[in-house]
């Protein structure tokens, strides 16, 4: 089993924020490949389906991004799921708005999210799938940026995005992960 976790902030008034990003790309994932309907579990939202041959858990933590950590161990803890099978969905201001990088460990770059992760799982060496959401120029801005929609021009940009990384979820599940890349970029370009 892989667990993928969405990161983002729960409620309504949250649900459209940039800092929800991880949150619509799981949810766009889920739908595009017919998991199961959501569960409340493990101090999150959960989904359950699969992916070519691999069983996937999709996990959108309900404790607010601070604490996500909580909700990722206590999944980890019930599937045995080692940490190298944890794939990450994320925000990043310093990737620019739709494009889409994998990593894996490495530092957290200040996200409240990957650094509750890396504090309650063991350490930094998981998959990360950084989402672009670009900068607002300086950092006293960052806070209302990250928690504002997205604007008007950058709405399809966004659901590209959703839908490119749910297109191809087969090749990162497989961990052909330049392959997603790739198509994804490709899919966002088109």
């Amino acid at each position: 089993m892989q667990i993928w976790v969405g990161l983002g902030n729960p409620g309504a008034k949250h649900s459209l924020d940039r800092h929800n990003i991880g949150f619509m790309v799981v949810d766009a994932i889920a739908d595009d490949h017919g998991f199961g309907s959501e569960q409340a579990k493990f101090n999150g939202l959960s989904r359950t389906g699969t992916i070519g041959a691999e069983k996937i858990l999709i996990l959108k933590p309900t404790t607010f991004m601070n604490k996500s950590g909580i909700a990722v161990q206590k999944a980890m803890a019930f599937y045995k799921v080692p940490l190298d099978r944890v794939t990450v969905f994320h925000d990043e201001l310093d990737i620019a708005p739709g494009k889409v990088r994998v990593k894996m460990g490495g530092g957290l770059a200040g996200h409240n999210g990957l650094r509750s992760i890396n504090q309650m799982c063991g350490g930094p060496d998981f998959q990360r799938i950084r989402l672009g959401i670009g900068h607002p120029g300086h950092k006293d801005r960052v806070s209302g940026y990250v928690l504002s929609g997205f604007a008007k021009d950058e709405i399809d940009l966004r659901d590209d995005m959703c839908n490119g990384v749910a297109r191809y979820a087969d090749d990162l599940a497989e961990g052909a992960t330049d392959v997603f890349q790739t198509r994804v970029a490709e899919y966002i370009a088109r």
